[in-house]
Order: C-alpha cells, then structure tokens, then sequence
C-alpha cells in the first residue's frame, strides 16, 4: 500500500509492543500487558465472570472472539498467571459524512483480589496505544465517570456523540477522540455490535 491512507478507515493490523507495557509489582515480580493466547480464553472468561459477578460480559467476549476477527483483546499477566483483561470492538457513527468506524472498549476487567493495584490503568493505556497504532480515529466507553478521565475521555456529548440506548447517563457515555481531523465535523449516534444488545 502507499503512503497515504483513506481517514475513514484505519488500519485493522493487531500491533501491540508488550515491552511498552511492563511495571515492577515487586522485587521478583512483574506484569505484561500482552495480546490474549488462545489457551488464556478459560482463564479470560473466568476473570470477567469474577469481576462482573455474572457472565453477561465473559459471554459477549466469547461471542465477539468468534465472529469479530477486528476485535482487540489485550491480557495483564504476572508469573504466568492472568490479572486482568481489555477488549476492544468496532463501532460505528453515521453521520452526514458517511459512516466513521472506531473502537469500543468493553469490558474491561481484573481480579477482585487485585484490583486498586493499577493493573485495570495499565490494561487501559495499553490498549489506548494500540488503537493509536492502529490509527484508531476514536474509542468509545461506557464507564465510571470518576475513572476514564484520567486517560483522556471526556463525555461524547461535547461531541456531538450518543449512545444508542436510552437511559444511559450523560457523564457515563465517554469518547476519546485519537484523530481530530478524521472527527472533524462527524456527530450521531454511536453503535456497537449487535452483541452487546444481550448485556443491556
């Protein structure tokens, strides 16, 4: 391909540079941020199911796996063992400028036993860089409005953003927009795949 590239599509190649992503948790140990294996899908499953106290999550991840080859799913890992876990899916806006593809990250999920360690921020900056590898234009989030913040995300309302469900809090609909000129100019309503209907 050349070097130029079409604004409204972005480039699905997973790139993920775990060196990127490591932090001392103590003397002897250390935690990855790296790209989920096929062999850590039970323990993925079982991490969300934990954190979320239900499997409406861990199944639309399974779900999302299978018939989503664009979708990103970064692990947090220490001593081999599986802390945490990010998932990033399309998303789509139609506005008057066509139809403008980004990400959604959801969910996003750590061990109870582990969490207010710094392993869910980690997960997050990890798989902000990746999406701005991708030349992600923008990712959406529906989140604690008191935590994504901090990376960024603002409500997707200053955006001219919606959620397609009704009853979501405005402070709680989040947008981080990666390429202000791809955005220029593109509002309405965000939609995720039709996957996540089953959770909502």
């Amino acid at each position: 391909m050349g070097s130029e590239r079409n604004p409204h599509v972005y480039d699905r190649t997973p790139k993920v540079t775990v060196s990127n992503f490591q932090r001392d948790a103590s003397e002897s140990n250390m935690i990855t941020i790296r790209p989920e294996q096929p062999d850590d899908i039970a323990d993925v499953r079982a991490i969300n199911e934990a954190a979320f106290g239900e499997p409406a999550e861990a199944t639309i991840v399974d779900s999302l796996r299978n018939a989503c080859p664009d979708a990103v799913s970064l692990v947090a890992v220490e001593d081999g063992k599986i802390l945490g876990h990010i998932f990033f899916s399309p998303v789509f806006i139609s506005s008057g400028h066509g139809i403008k593809e980004g990400m959604g990250l959801a969910p996003m999920a750590v061990l109870p036993k582990r969490q207010r360690q710094g392993i869910g921020s980690m997960l997050v900056q990890a798989g902000i860089d990746a999406m701005r590898e991708r030349n992600c234009p923008f990712i959406i989030v529906l989140g604690h409005p008191e935590y994504y913040p901090r990376f960024g995300f603002v409500p997707a309302s200053q955006h001219g953003l919606s959620c397609q469900w009704n009853g979501v809090p405005d402070e709680a609909f989040m947008v981080l927009i990666l390429d202000d000129s791809a955005m220029a100019g593109v509002s309405g309503t965000a939609r995720y795949r039709d996957e996540f209907d089953q959770a909502m």
